[in-house]
Formats: C-alpha cells, sequence, structure tokens
C-alpha cells in the first residue's frame, strides 16, 4: 500500500461537484450513498438508473426524448438513448454558469501571441465558420479534417463541424505525409483546414509541401482552407484553389443553429497509434462523448465555472478531445502550442502562473523528466491557483507521486488516470471523495466496470490480471470507419473474452478499488510463468541519474524455458555503457524489483522508438528483434523517430540465438 499523500478535506461533500451530485441523487431519486465505493456499485450495475442520472443532472439539451437509457446491453453493439436527438457542440456551447463576457479560451503558443475568447466571441466563431462549410456544401454525415495544433481555429472547425452534424477529425501537424494519408484516405474527407507550419520552440517547421502532398492524396477534397499561422502575412500565402481562413469565418447574417442527430451519431473519428499497421479509424458519438465527459470532467476532476483547465497534448491525440468539452461543465480551457522544454522543462509551469490555471494535466513521462531534471516548480512559478495536478499517457510510478507533492504543493489532488483513444476518457482515475496513495490509480470511474482476469477468465483482486470492462459505456466507439459488419471492432476488443471488453492492460486492484497499471498485455515479460509488467521495470531503470530511456523486451523461449530478457537503455549524454553500469543497473532491478527482472543483456541504443504521441513500442522492437522485417514489425509514419528502429534491426542480424 502506497504512502497516502493527500486526504480529502473534512468538508469535500459541500465544496465537491460530486457532493453536490449526491445532494442531487438524495433529493431527485432518493439513493443515499455512504461512501464512493457504493456509489460505484450503484452506477456499474443499475446502468440505466445511474447515466439517465448524469443525463437530468447536468439538463443535457436534446430535441427529442428517448423511449429508453439502455435500449439493448450486449457488448459490442449497446443501444443508449434511443430516440433522442441532440448535439455535442449545442451542450458544449451553453457553458453553464458563464457570462457573455467571461474568457472560455486562453490559448498560448511559441508561434503567436496570446489569443482569449470569451464565451460571446467563440459562439460567434463557430456561427460563421459553421455558415462557411454550409456554404462549402458540407452536410451531415460529411467528413472535415484539420491538419492544424492545439489553436483556437482547430477548437473553432470542431464546434462548427458537429453542429452541422458533419463528422471531424484532426492531425497534428507533426504528423508526417503518409501518417495522414493512412488516416484520412479511410474516411475520405470533403473539407481539409490546414496551417503552413509552426515553430516548436525556436525552429520553424514549415507544413506547405505536406499540405500539398495531402490535397494530392485525398481525391475526396472539394475544398482546403489555409490558416496562415506560421507566415501571418494574410492572403497572398494562400495556396492556388484553396480559401483563406478569413474567407471561411466571413461575417454573415445566418443564425447559429444545431443539426438535431441521434444519440449515436458520429462526431469526430480518432485513430489507433498504427504502429503495426494501417491507424484502425475509431468512430465516436454525440451523445456518448457529451455524457461521458460531463461526467469526468465535473464529477472526478471537479471542473466547473471557477476553473482554468489546462493538459499538455496535440490534436493528435485523444486527451485534446477530452480538454476542449472543458467549456461543457463552465470551465475555461488553457491551449498550448509548442515544445513543453523550450526553452526549458519549466515553461509550463510559468504558464501554469501566467495563465491561472487550477488544474494541470500533462504525461507520466513529462513529470519524470521534470523529477529527473531536479526541477522544483513552486520555486520557479507561482502555482498557489493549482489545486489539481492530472497525468496520463504512461502509468506513474510512487517517486513521481512524491515528487508532485514536494515540488509542486501540498494541497493540490494529484489524479494519475488510465484510459484510452477507444473510450475518448479515463476508465480509472482520481476522485475528490477519495485519498491519493502514492503509485497508485485512486479508483475505477463512475460508471466503468472495470476488472482484473486471471489467465483462465476469472476475476482476480489483490493480484495482476488482464484489464477488462465488463459492462457497456456510452463513450465506447460507435464502431470502426467502413466496418459494416462490426467485425474489425469485435476483434479488436471482444476477440478474447465473448461480450467483454478486453482492453489490453496488465491492473492490480486492490480491496479498496484502487489500480496499479503495469503496461500492455501484449509487452508482458513472463519469466518462468511470473508475468512482469514493464512499467516498474522502466520506474527503476529511468531513476539512475545515468539512464534517460529504455526499453525492455522478453523473448519466449518456445520449449518452455525462461527465453531472453534484453535490456536497451539510452545514456545520458557522453556515457558508455561498460560493465560496471550494467552491474549497477542489474544490482538496482534484484533490489527494487526481483532476481527475475535481471536482464539476460544490457545494450546501449541512441533512442528508444516511441509512437508520435511519445508511447514505446516494446512490440515492434520484439517482432524486429525475433526476425520480422522493420517495414512490416511498424509504420514508420506512426513514430516519432523512425530512425531508431536502425539499430533494433542490426542488432538481430548479428546476435546468434541461444
Amino acid at each position: 500500500m502506497g504512502d497516502v499523500l493527500w486526504t480529502p478535506p473534512a468538508d469535500v461533500r459541500e465544496r465537491s461537484r460530486i457532493g453536490g451530485y449526491l445532494r442531487w441523487l438524495r433529493e431527485h431519486r432518493g439513493l443515499d450513498f455512504a461512501d464512493y465505493e457504493a456509489l460505484w456499485q450503484w452506477s456499474v450495475t443499475d446502468l440505466d438508473a445511474f447515466w439517465r442520472s448524469i443525463w437530468d443532472h447536468f439538463a443535457v439539451v436534446a430535441h427529442t426524448p428517448q423511449t429508453a437509457t439502455l435500449g439493448d446491453a450486449a457488448m459490442p453493439g449497446a443501444r443508449w438513448f434511443p430516440g433522442a436527438t441532440l448535439n455535442y457542440a449545442e451542450n458544449v456551447l451553453r457553458m453553464p454558469g458563464r457570462a457573455d463576457d467571461d474568457p472560455v479560451v486562453v490559448a498560448h503558443s511559441q508561434t503567436r501571441p496570446p489569443v482569449t475568447l470569451t464565451a460571446a466571441e467563440l459562439r460567434e466563431q463557430v456561427r460563421r465558420v459553421a455558415a462557411g462549410l454550409r456554404r462549402l456544401g458540407v452536410v451531415a454525415g460529411d467528413r472535415v479534417a484539420a491538419y492544424a495544433p492545439n489553436i483556437p481555429e482547430t477548437y473553432v472547425l470542431l464546434l462548427a463541424t458537429s453542429s452541422l452534424g458533419a463528422i471531424f477529425s484532426s492531425c497534428a501537424p507533426e504528423f508526417g505525409t503518409r501518417s495522414v494519408v493512412d488516416r484520412w484516405q479511410q474516411i475520405a474527407p470533403k473539407v481539409l483546414v490546414a496551417v503552413d507550419g509552426y515553430l516548436y520552440g525556436d525552429k520553424p517547421v514549415d507544413r506547405r509541401a505536406e499540405v500539398a502532398a495531402i490535397r494530392a492524396a485525398l481525391p475526396s477534397l472539394t475544398h482546403t482552407v489555409h490558416v496562415p499561422y506560421l507566415h501571418a502575412t494574410g492572403s497572398d500565402d494562400v495556396p492556388q484553389d484553396a480559401l483563406s481562413w478569413a474567407e471561411l469565418a466571413a461575417e454573415t447574417d445566418e443564425p447559429l443553429t444545431f443539426t438535431p442527430v441521434p444519440f449515436d451519431h458520429p462526431l469526430y473519428v480518432l485513430y489507433s497509434s498504427g504502429t503495426t499497421g494501417l491507424p484502425k479509424p475509431i468512430v465516436h458519438g454525440h451523445g456518448g462523448i457529451l455524457l461521458e465527459h460531463l461526467k469526468m470532467l465535473a464529477l472526478h476532476h471537479d471542473l466547473g465555472p471557477a476553473d482554468r483547465f489546462f493538459w499538455f497534448t496535440t490534436t493528435g491525440w485523444m486527451m485534446w478531445n477530452f480538454l476542449v468539452s472543458g467549456p461543457a461543465v463552465g470551465a475555461t480551457i488553457v491551449l498550448f502550442d509548442g515544445n513543453p522544454g523550450h526553452p526549458d522543462l519549466g515553461a509550463l509551469w510559468r504558464l501554469a502562473e501566467e495563465t491561472g490555471t487550477t488544474y494541470f494535466g500533462t504525461s507520466a513521462p513529462f513529470l519524470l523528466a521534470c523529477r529527473k531534471a531536479g526541477l522544483v516548480p513552486k520555486q520557479i512559478a507561482d502555482l498557489s491557483a493549482l489545486r489539481g495536478v492530472g497525468s496520463t499517457g504512461a502509468p506513474l510510478p510512487a517517486e513521481g507521486f512524491t515528487w508532485v507533492y514536494d515540488t509542486v504543493g501540498t494541497d493540490l489532488q494529484l489524479q494519475s488516470l488510465s484510459g484510452g483513444t477507444d473510450v475518448c476518457t479515463g476508465f480509472v482515475g482520481g476522485v475528490p471523495l477519495l485519498p491519493v496513495h502514492a503509485g497508485e490509480i485512486t479508483c475505477r470511474a463512475l460508471g466503468a466496470k472495470v476488472e482484473a482476469r486471471s489467465a483462465d477468465g476469472t476475476p482476480v483482486l489483490g493480484e495482476l490480471g488482464e484489464l477488462v470492462i465488463t459492462a457497456p459505456m456510452p463513450s465506447m466507439p460507435v464502431g470502426f470507419w467502413n466496418d459494416p459488419d462490426g467485425s474489425r471492432y469485435a476483434e479488436a476488443y471482444f476477440d478474447v473474452y465473448p461480450g467483454v471488453w478486453r482492453h489490453g492492460d496488465w491492473i492490480t486492484i486492490n480491496e479498496r478499488g484502487g489500480c496499479v497499471i503495469t503496461g500492455r498485455s501484449d509487452a508482458t515479460l513472463n519469466r518462468g510463468g511470473v508475468r512482469l509488467g514493464t512499467a516498474e521495470f522502466y520506474s527503476v531503470v529511468e531513476g539512475l541519474d545515468e539512464v534517460v530511456d529504455s526499453v525492455v523486451v522478453h523473448l519466449e523461449d518456445d520449449e518452455g524455458g525462461a527465453g531472453e530478457l534484453l535490456l536497451f537503455v539510452v545514456l545520458a549524454e557522453g556515457l558508455e555503457l561498460d560493465d560496471a553500469l550494467r552491474k549497477k543497473i542489474a544490482r538496482e532491478l534484484r533490489t527494487a524489483l526481483s532476481p527475475r527482472h535481471i536482464p539476460d543483456e544490457i545494450h546501449q541504443v541512441r533512442a528508444v522508438p516511441r509512437t508520435l504521441s511519445s508511447k514505446k513500442l516494446e512490440v515492434p522492437v520484439k517482432k524486429i528483434l525475433t526476425g520480422t522485417p522493420v517495414e512490416s514489425a511498424a509504420a514508420k509514419g506512426a513514430l516519432a523517430n523512425p530512425e531508431s528502429l536502425t539499430a533494433f534491426a542490426a542488432f538481430a542480424q548479428t546476435r546468434t540465438t541461444p
């Protein structure tokens, strides 16, 4: 059990939004729950009552009422709120608790000066851009694609597109041509909105050639809209046969209207990382995303009209979609586009001070990098407004928790969460009602029936198991694009346990509902029948001053032996791997974990292959080491550093299999 680092204040039920929800349940439903565990149990057993309460408590704006809450509970194929029509953008743009002149979007960028939009200005921009899309012939069901960073224009485009019932899809402009085309050829967008480039720190990155190549590869496009971002000199730079953003958003007297669509009407298409084939086009619906984000942002993250909500993300990661639902619960969102390490790792913490951020979301690797650099954020920025820190993208080890409380603030709540693109949310995370334990995700989220399953498929408590979800959630995908019979969707999540969602992570759930995720189940280290998660391995190895990054793979023995455990390390500048360092790494792993964790071999590499959203690629590395050609093991366009694979291919050719 990890040390308790934060305890809810005595009056948490009076001060928090989940406390208000509990009072509402008592007054309007006659339900009284003694603690979070009782509330969670009800939320995952009486799905109808729980999700209807979310709809009613947040007063979802609908055009026609539902005939039921859960029409069909089968997985896959659950049908939520049949008969209801609504619109995601309409519900976000209500911005409860906000006046017209309240700022609701605060955007900072390394490419241009800060931009602030009030509630009235955001609605006005959405009104104009929706009218512009309508002029281009966009109707419900059409796809609108954004090759654009985390800036107000991208957000306005999402809301304008969804207001029409059209379908949005974004790729961050650091994605190369192949990565973008692999995604968008699948959905055949009608309109492309693209920036000309951006600054990453002080480095200009021109994307005009990539935009031209993307346009050439998408015959479905009827219009391209140019956003002058890097070269913001006006209409002179607009490519031939393209519109400018100013033309798209030209003055019009058309009112802002919202097309009513069914609950499961496609809102946007997100994509799997695409490291081992074409990225899976994951379709999310208006109603499911709205309900899930209302629940998560208000009840778990405790966000409301007094908050400034920041998450460091690009438009190529689902955390952007999560962040920009913030105004639906009244929160102001803080957008940032640029290099989080420029001019140093203190940049985002200083941004938090400058913007008055109350909830600071980031990734576990970022927090651990700050820790390793010896950064003390509270010494370089006034973080007194901060009351919440969120961490996702990878498991956050205990030392990461401790660092946050030692160097950022003692009174804030640190919420480590995990979920994914597949559900566009976190299904395990934090909640204001429960204490924070070092190294532990606090709870399973309301409405998320998460369990751990042993190898034979039985639920387990207190031991490592496959993370499964055994009851439907509204934000599970509507389906995959171009998957009419649902076979690809079923294969992705339901092939191992029929009727049960298998997520692909290892999880341990303790007796009080706390969770520890220890890595991907498809990258498991299985030595002598004992399963070892990769997350705890990296925590130890990368805790050493000498080690900057690492990747570990287990090569099984076909004859049932222990196989080989291979560790690859990236060392600090100027260091070379020698026997002394190898022994030190082995000693640390033996002491902190077990003798089973000691690698058979340790090798130095220049870089660990990572996706564009910074996830390590253990499985492609393992495939390369077992003889799969690089081009078959990983789609290079999905990698931030595809050249890093070369070293593993060379190693595979030179080594001898024992």
